[in-house]
């Protein structure tokens, strides 16, 4: 009598213990179904480019033709642009907006 309330648990602990390995491997096959098709191969890596270091003794290179025009002084495209502006005949305070917007571009 005292043998029969035992084999009940130790029967409903292997049924219980056998079903949660079954549940977690689909058709008790590990890894799992053979229906699945397999993984695609992963994505191929970024190319990374490394950027050249510029070297203390070499000239540097100038990016996009290298006819780069240095540029005349602020006070320079002042007076520029004030004489643009009285030719045009304007007023002083147009001569100055004018100016300050003609000079900054």
């Amino acid at each position: 009598m005292t043998r029969l309330p035992f084999l009940l648990i130790a029967t409903a602990l292997l049924v219980l213990a056998g079903s949660g390995v079954r549940a977690q491997s689909p058709n008790g096959l590990i890894g799992g179904s053979r229906f699945n098709p397999p993984l695609p191969p992963p994505p191929p890596g970024p190319d990374i480019h490394v950027p050249e270091i510029p070297k203390m003794d070499v000239p540097s290179r100038q990016v996009g033709g290298g006819m780069n025009v240095p540029r005349s002084s602020f006070s320079d495209r002042i007076v520029r642009c004030l004489d643009e502006a009285a030719a045009a005949g304007l007023g002083p305070a147009d001569r100055a907006a004018y100016s300050r917007a003609c000079a900054n571009q």
